[in-house]
C-alpha cells in the first residue's frame, strides 16, 4: 500500500477527469481504497426515498469518492500544486511542501 500524504482538511489541486483544474478541501480520506472526498469536487446525482432530512425524497447532488492519484497539495505561499516532503525525527515530523518549503498544517 502507498503511502497516503493527503488528510483531511488539506486544501487539493485535482490533477485528471473531469474537474481537472479546480481545487478544493478534502472532507474525508479512506487510506483502505487509496480515495479521498474533496468539497465540490466530482459531483454526482444519487436519488433518494424520502427521509427526515429529506422529507420530498428526490435527486441529490454529492461528492463522490476521487483517488488520491489524482490529488496533488496546493503549496500555502504561492497556491500552485506542490509536492509534500517530510522533516523531522522521530514523533516531531511535519509536512512541507517541496515548492517553497513552507511547512504544511
Amino acid at each position: 500500500m502507498a503511502k497516503i500524504n493527503i488528510k483531511k482538511g488539506d486544501t487539493v489541486y485535482v490533477l485528471a477527469g473531469e474537474d481537472k483544474g479546480k481545487t478544493g478541501r478534502v472532507l474525508k480520506v479512506d487510506a483502505a481504497k487509496g480515495r479521498a472526498i474533496v468539497e465540490g469536487i466530482n459531483m454526482v446525482s444519487k436519488s433518494t426515498k424520502p427521509n427526515a432530512q429529506h422529507p420530498q425524497g428526490g435527486i441529490v447532488k454529492m461528492e463522490a469518492p476521487i483517488h488520491l492519484s489524482n490529488l496533488n497539495h496546493v503549496d500555502p505561499k504561492s497556491g500552485k500544486p506542490t509536492r509534500i516532503g517530510i522533516k523531522g525525527t522521530g514523533k516531531e515530523k511535519v509536512r512541507y511542501a517541496k515548492k517553497s518549503g513552507e511547512e504544511i498544517k
